[in-house]
């Protein structure tokens, strides 16, 4: 069917075009009676404003702001971490009445032709730029486009855009000095992209903390946050000559692939081998042994992030903001070091 027009609305209403533009946007220039009436008969039809024609109006917004994730797409669909981030963006807009355009991409290049392709096109007010990387070239690139952006990562890196980031370092350290007092020697991390400014933060703690307790055979091996790719590595590890004792993965993925691979191969979790997961999910609490992690409110920081957002597109100054550390929730997947 046709979209109904402004056109539509005043012949229904017996009025003229103005008329129902004066009503429609809150403008004197009508009796309260006849908005109410024109906004009624507009309602009957179906009529809402169109987001293209608004943005072009001075000042005028589109509606929608939107975020590019440059994972693999097979993944996304399952991993707890984008899951509830989405949500929580979502639930954050949708009070505001605001969509969420989602957009996967192959590769940095791909994002920023995303980019570019909104801002021209007038598709977003604005995006969450997530997965801050090394020598980013996405902030420059925002600072070109006509497109106002927040990032979840940093604080560093972000050139000058407000940011949302977490001390991932300090958990990291946490979950190592726990370890280490469970009497574990060989500890690795399975963690993910190396290029990642989270990864590279999450390495800086694990080698500290490891120097810190003497633990010279601690190691990190890098995947892509896949449960393939979470799995062959734990294969690999538990292979060799002297595996590790426990195992630290940067996702629930990962960790819970790796439990699995641990029961193929005989080993005895927590007994022979102790695993720690992150971001805690609902996946980490299902499956047995429980998966000790560290637990993040991923849903909140998605609102976080979003409502941002919103105030930076409304005009308001925003300022970094640093969410609360995780927390360790010791669970079946670790204990002493028994055999």
């Amino acid at each position: 069917m046709r979209r109904p027009t402004i056109m539509d609305i005043a012949k229904a209403a017996g009025v003229s075009k103005g008329a129902v533009s004066y009503a429609l946007n809150g403008r004197p220039g009508v009796s309260e009676t006849t908005r109410e009436r024109i906004l009624s008969i507009a309602s009957d039809l179906g009529w809402a404003p169109s987001n293209p024609a608004r943005a072009l109006a001075p000042g005028g917004r589109v509606g929608a702001i939107g975020m590019v994730v440059d994972r693999p797409a097979r993944s996304l669909g399952i991993e707890p971490f984008f899951m509830q981030l989405v949500s929580g963006v979502e639930t954050e807009l949708a009070a505001a009445g605001i969509d969420l355009m989602l957009q996967v991409a192959e590769n940095i290049d791909s994002e920023l032709e995303v980019y570019r392709r909104w801002a021209a096109e007038r598709r977003v007010d604005g995006v969450i730029i997530v997965d801050l990387r090394v020598d980013d070239p996405r902030p420059e690139a925002m600072g070109v486009l006509p497109l106002p952006a927040v990032v979840l990562g940093g604080p560093g890196g972000t050139g000058g855009l407000p940011c949302l980031y977490t001390d991932d370092g300090a958990s990291v350290r946490e979950v190592v000095h726990y370890l280490a007092a469970l009497g574990h020697r060989r500890i690795v991390r399975v963690a993910g992209p190396e290029d990642f400014v989270h990864t590279r933060d999450r390495t800086a703690g694990f080698q500290e903390a490891a120097r810190h307790a003497g633990l010279a055979e601690a190691r990190t091996v890098h995947a892509d946050y896949t449960g393939e790719a979470g799995g062959r590595t734990t294969r690999r590890l538990l292979a060799a000559a002297e595996p590790p004792t426990a195992l630290v993965y940067d996702n629930d993925l990962m960790a819970l692939a790796g439990l699995g691979v641990a029961s193929e191969m005989g080993v005895d979790v927590p007994s022979q081998l102790s695993i720690v997961a992150w971001d805690d999910s609902a996946l980490c609490r299902l499956v047995r042994p429980s998966l000790t992690a560290i637990s993040r409110d991923v849903f909140g920081h998605g609102r976080i992030v979003a409502g941002m957002l919103n105030r930076l597109l409304a005009g308001e100054r925003v300022e970094d903001r640093e969410t609360p550390l995780g927390e360790l929730q010791p669970r079946g997947s670790t204990g002493p070091l028994t055999s």
